[in-house]
């Protein structure tokens, strides 16, 4: 019976006490009558603390035990920059949090003497289960990720301790994170090069296998590249019928040969330089002829289709194993000679832009 519940049963016995006296005075009780009510008053403390006490007895054991049993004291420790191996070789996460745990009755005799390095190593092998299997440049969305599965108290291996961890920090070595951030723009350079390079190679099979593929196809191209222009593509059959052979390296159709341009011929008995002079004049070379058809065509200098059909045609041929002529188209044209379809090797990357301009 604790002291409160005491204090209230004595002040009640005095407050009846009271009351019974006042009434006795009014009704002129008999000596008896006092006797009795003085009796009883003393009597009914005594029998309610009696009471209270049998009955406080009555309570198990076990339960008393329970009632008076220490509350349970949660602990905890920082860890910093501990590494953690991710989905890369050589890349390790870096975590640092807040391990809390509370130990657990165990039936055992053993007595956990470091409480801290089991909740500690049962935290790591719950984020080592997680970031084994993520790449480290997901480093802040991992970090986000371990800050929810580590929030749950959970039992460790041997189950002597609950642990959790909060405010999960996580990160790189820093030369690693330059590393990934170096290695991010050389595929994003890459994925450019060869975009360029499927483009370049799909602009040339299209001239090609297409539009170039024989004079007809060259017309019906250039018609629909002049609005349907049909006297001025009449002018240009022979430039046309040119620079389809050139492509295909092929001569001009003799159907055709009547529509080529004649070179300018010098009057006769003109003084001349020299041999090399008049032979020039005689008989202009290969790239002349396809700077003229591509004048003809309106393909200006600077013209990114201009350089394309000069290289298309240099490569053709060097295919036929006459590589003096395609080095002239080379170094009269310029083409882009940086990077070609069957190099194999991309740019580097502050020049992966400049070998295909335009493109």
């Amino acid at each position: 019976m604790t002291t409160g519940s005491k204090t209230t049963t004595i002040f009640l016995t005095v407050l009846c006490g009271l009351v019974a006296t006042i009434l006795g005075l009014t009704a002129r009780w008999p000596l008896w009558a006092w006797l009795s009510l003085t009796a009883f008053l003393v009597a009914v403390p005594a029998v309610v603390f009696r009471a209270a006490a049998l009955r406080q007895r009555s309570v198990p054991v076990a339960f008393e035990e329970h009632l008076t049993a220490a509350p349970i004291e949660r602990t905890e420790h920082q860890i910093s920059q501990v590494a953690l191996p991710s989905r890369w070789a050589d890349y390790d996460f870096l975590i640092s949090a807040t391990v809390r745990w509370y130990a657990l009755e165990t039936s055992g005799h053993s007595r956990v003497l470091n409480p801290a390095g089991l909740a500690v190593e049962a935290v790591l092998q719950r984020a080592q289960i997680i970031t084994e299997h993520r790449d480290p440049g997901r480093v802040s969305l991992v970090q986000h990720e371990l800050n929810g599965a580590l929030s749950a108290l959970l039992p460790d291996p041997t189950g002597q301790l609950h642990a959790m961890a909060e405010d999960v920090r996580l990160t790189l070595h820093e030369h690693d994170q330059e590393r990934l951030e170096s290695l991010a723009g050389v595929r994003k350079d890459q994925a450019v090069w060869e975009h360029q390079r499927k483009y370049e190679q799909s602009k040339r099979k299209y001239l090609g296998e297409d539009v170039l593929k024989d004079t007809g196809s060259a017309v019906v191209w250039w018609l629909a590249r002049n609005d349907e222009q049909v006297g001025r593509t009449v002018q240009d059959l022979g430039l046309l019928a040119q620079l389809t052979s050139a492509a295909n390296d092929t001569d001009v159709p003799e159907r055709l040969r009547d529509l080529i341009p004649q070179p300018r011929q010098e009057p006769e008995g003109a003084d001349l330089p020299d041999r090399a002079t008049a032979s020039s004049v005689l008989a202009p070379k290969a790239s002349d002829h396809l700077a003229a058809a591509l004048n003809a065509l309106h393909f200006e200098d600077g013209d990114t289709q201009r350089r394309l059909l000069a290289k298309q045609f240099a490569d053709a041929l060097r295919g036929q194993d006459r590589h003096e002529t395609a080095d002239d188209l080379v170094s009269r044209f310029d083409p882009p000679a940086a990077f070609t379809a069957d190099s194999g090797e991309p740019p580097d990357r502050t020049g992966a832009a400049r070998a295909t301009p335009g493109y």
